[in-house]
């Protein structure tokens, strides 16, 4: 601002001198002083354009910098995404390798570091992975500042019946793994419920995701009943264990219907 009005000064004076002279040269009767006035006004809108070619070009530069601005933060989201993608892959890519050489004793992986990652029963990651894995992603997204979901769910069969008891982890497995995407990481804990690390993905985005993760057993089996507790980075939390508590309350809270229900983690106070 103060770079405007030292340019505008040249300009400001000018057009004062040549109005105070205008006035004195009629009061006067004074031809010279109405064209000295003529003069002052003249200058005095030569540095009028000036400044405002200087204001237009600023302008164009600042537009120049949001722009590149704009481009570097999609360049990131979407390098931050082909890292994650690039790291499932490889993940799946040790454990398939390690499947298939079980039998073979030159195999370079081990029989007990794949029993530590994988649940046996459905092929998914385990807790201890996903305690693992939700510590690393969400350092990942607070040094990109991008958003991270964790999603715990449970689900039941023949609740409205009143005799609700934990569905076959297998049906559940499968639509996970139909439904998420390839940057995404499904998970089923040591007490039966499942876990989700949804990568890039804000409140909103979380939520839909769950629903098409119901809406696919619901089609599959009419006789599921889903809750789902939703808690994300940095708006309900900013810690691993800060965040997986937040999904353990909305869970809680969830279970408290006899019907699917999304519950999603209160807002951090400031």
């Amino acid at each position: 601002m103060g770079v405007i009005d030292r340019g505008a000064l040249p300009g400001f004076i000018s057009g004062a001198g040549g109005l105070v002279f205008a006035i004195l040269g009629l009061a006067v009767d004074n031809i010279w002083l109405v064209a000295l006035a003529g003069v002052l006004a003249l200058v005095s809108g030569v540095c009028t354009l000036r400044i405002n070619e200087r204001l237009r070009k600023t302008s164009d530069k600042v537009e120049e910098g949001e722009a590149e601005a704009t481009r570097l933060a999609l360049e990131s989201q979407v390098m931050a995404a082909r890292a994650a993608r690039f790291e499932a892959e490889a993940i799946n890519a040790r454990l398939t390798a390690a499947r298939n050489e079980r039998t073979t004793a030159s195999s370079e992986f081990s029989i007990d570091d794949l029993a530590g990652m994988i649940d046996e029963d459905t092929g998914l990651f385990n807790e201890r992975f996903f305690l693992v894995t939700t510590e690393k992603r969400l350092s990942a997204a607070r040094r990109g500042l991008r958003p991270l979901t964790i999603v715990l769910l449970e689900v039941a069969e023949r609740v409205a019946e009143g005799v609700g008891h934990p569905a076959d982890p297998r049906i559940i497995a499968g639509c996970l793994m139909e439904t998420l995407r390839e940057a995404d990481t499904a998970c089923r804990l040591e007490d039966g419920r499942f876990a989700m690390v949804l990568e890039d993905t804000p409140e909103n985005g979380a939520v839909w995701t769950v629903e098409r993760v119901r809406r696919r057993m619901a089609d599959q089996h009419r006789d599921l009943t889903m809750w789902a507790g939703v808690a994300c980075y940095p708006a309900h939390a900013f810690d691993s264990g800060q965040i997986i508590e937040q999904a353990q309350r909305a869970l809680t809270a969830a279970r408290d219907w006899r019907q699917d229900r999304i519950e999603v983690a209160t807002v951090l106070d400031d």
